[in-house]
């Protein structure tokens, strides 16, 4: 008896080290491979597309990828100036934006987020949204696969194809037709401002009504994107 338990243990062990190995490997060459192609969707778009499913409220997704050298500089620059300022320099996580974070959530009823560009990518492109530790266990581990295999660029550009902008409005271009109705290479730098300026919750703050939360953080993301040395800022991603 004791004979046949050790069997069924040791069977037990090894596909769990299987099922691990699997996972590992496969996971490295998903994100390899989609260092080269274009993901035509990502896990927030069909999250989104399988909830909408259970809801009476009608859901349309607009997506349209567009590399990132056919974007207006102003959208990335806007972007790194509104969400993760030392995007170019961490590999993934902003640890004194963290400490900050945590130590203003502590006295503040107001939450301030620490994610970085990296780390939305990962969310966005590979996990599901909640708050649990398993979600942010994977969203940490997609985090440093993208760091070791993209360059910050492909980051970027992954990035601004997939972020939500508003209810089933994913990535710039999707954003940029649909707000200003012309495509992403026109975007002016407020526009690009005025788009990243929702970012911390699209589904509250509005790129078509924007409030006037909305608008000084737009003024703020500008004066941000100027400091930081404008299309500049982008265009030094491509020395990685």
């Amino acid at each position: 008896m004791a004979s046949k338990k050790q069997t069924w243990w040791r069977r037990g062990l090894r596909w769990s080290a299987l099922g691990v190995l699997g996972f590992l490997v496969g996971t490295v060459l998903l994100v390899l491979v989609l260092r080269f192609i274009h993901p035509p969707f990502s896990a927030l778009m069909v999250e989104r597309r399988i909830a909408s499913w259970f809801s009476r409220e009608p859901y349309t997704s607009r997506h349209t990828w567009v590399p990132l050298e056919e974007m207006s500089p102003s959208v990335g620059v806007a972007v790194i100036a509104a969400e993760d300022q030392n995007f170019a320099d961490h590999f993934g996580f902003d640890w004194a934006a963290i400490e900050k974070a945590y130590v203003h959530n502590e006295h503040s009823r107001r939450k301030r987020g620490a994610s970085t560009v990296s780390q939305q990518t990962a969310k966005n492109q590979f996990c599901w949204e909640s708050r649990s530790w398993l979600r942010k266990g994977a969203e940490a581990y997609f985090t440093m696969l993208i760091e070791l295999e993209w360059p910050k660029r492909r980051i970027l550009e992954v990035y601004l194809n997939s972020v939500e902008f508003g209810d089933g409005v994913y990535g710039v271009e999707a954003a940029s037709t649909t707000y200003f109705h012309k495509h992403s290479s026109r975007l002016r730098p407020s526009e690009a401002a005025l788009l990243a300026a929702v970012l911390p919750n699209p589904h509250k703050y509005r790129v078509e009504a924007p409030s006037a939360y909305v608008r000084g953080r737009q003024a703020w993301i500008l004066r941000q994107m100027e400091q930081l040395g404008g299309e500049q800022v982008v265009k030094d991603l491509g020395k990685d």
